[in-house]
């Protein structure tokens, strides 16, 4: 790719990510050229969908969320693994309204753009998941599509201007149904980010 070509397609996706934040990811294409100022013809030529952009704009993260979770694995026990790249999920997708639905569906369609990098991002949730039920920290009755359910929820809770002053309380909330520690303190303190 030209240098030229290349300045505008980072410029085309800094815009994006700034009007996606604003606005969700249903945001029309139209207008994200006009706040780029570039035209829609070079907008679908760099990204010819919503959804190609989309995944080139949210590549990044999900790399670094799934890296986050190996770092998180092979560093901290298992519970406080699984708590804190739950809290980094959630936290991740209020960023960008909506995205957890056009993840959800992206998991379903193995057409989608995105869905490679979903899979693998919940893949990575779910190996944390896995490891804190083999330690006896988890109920075994959840799986990573569960996992990628609540984180789901918790996004879509804190995306409501009622709920988002909850959310703190709803994650802790949602740590000690998740964990199974025998005290009952394990959770909350993780859940709380202590």
């Amino acid at each position: 790719m030209r240098a030229d070509a290349r300045r505008n397609r980072d410029h085309v996706l800094a815009v994006a990510g700034d009007v996606v934040s604003e606005q969700g990811v249903d945001v029309s294409m139209r207008d994200i050229a006009r706040r780029a100022d570039v035209g829609l013809a070079t907008l679908l030529r760099h990204f010819p969908t919503r959804e190609a952009l989309l995944e080139a704009l949210l590549h990044t993260s999900f790399h670094e969320l799934t890296a986050r979770a190996a770092e998180l694995e092979a560093s901290e026990a298992a519970e406080g693994a699984l708590v804190a790249w739950v809290r980094q999920c959630v936290a991740w997708t209020t960023e960008y309204r909506g995205v957890t639905v056009l993840m959800a569906a992206a998991i379903e369609d193995p057409e989608s753009a995105l869905h490679v990098s979903c899979t693998t991002l919940r893949a990575a949730g779910a190996r944390l998941l896995t490891r804190a039920q083999a330690a006896g920290l988890a109920r075994a009755d959840l799986d990573g599509d569960d996992l990628f359910a609540l984180i789901a929820m918790l996004a879509w809770a804190g995306d409501q201007p009622a709920l988002a002053p909850r959310a703190d309380h709803l994650f802790a909330v949602l740590a000690d149904a998740i964990l199974t520690g025998t005290d009952g303190t394990r959770s909350r303190s993780a859940g709380d980010g202590k």
